[in-house]
């Protein structure tokens, strides 16, 4: 997400999200959030850490891990497990005010390039909440990521 139109309007977007959840993106928070937008792959905490010390000295992992919990919570962000790496969301204003940020998402994850894909499928989401129910299972959230190769790295 480097385009400069395109981050700005997610920025946009979340603060807005985060006003109608009555919730406040601190300069930290935004500033982990634009570089999570600007990573061109996913991100992990160290990663984004190393570069909030340039402008932030004396960082530590507790203000990353502090802030990446705030952006998780409100729905800015989205955390791959596999990768334990973060990406922005791609729908950040889906939550309007109940606790809807937890939106049913999938993952496309490039074995190649690491380029990551957030889709939204929702016969996926039906598919795996009627499994867990034919299971007793009550479903709270579900996160799928599926790897694979990417369209740019099939045609070269």
């Amino acid at each position: 997400m480097a385009e400069g139109a395109t981050r700005e309007t997610a920025l946009r977007e979340a603060e807005a999200a985060c006003l109608r959840r009555g919730a406040t993106l601190t300069p930290l928070r935004r500033q982990v959030l634009e570089l999570v937008l600007d990573s061109e792959a996913p991100v992990g905490a160290y990663a984004l850490l190393d570069r909030l010390k340039a402008s932030r000295p004396g960082a530590a992992p507790p203000t990353v891990y502090r802030a990446l919990d705030f952006l998780l919570e409100n729905g800015l962000v989205h955390k791959l497990e596999r990768l334990n790496a973060y990406v922005g969301c791609t729908d950040a204003g889906h939550a309007h005010g109940h606790d809807h940020h937890h939106h049913p998402h999938q993952f496309l994850i490039c074995r190649t390039c690491g380029a990551t894909t957030e889709i939204t499928d929702h016969a996926v989401t039906h598919a795996i909440d009627a499994a867990a129910r034919r299971a007793g299972f009550a479903l709270a959230q579900a996160t799928v990521e599926i790897e694979g190769t990417c369209a740019r790295c099939l045609a070269a």
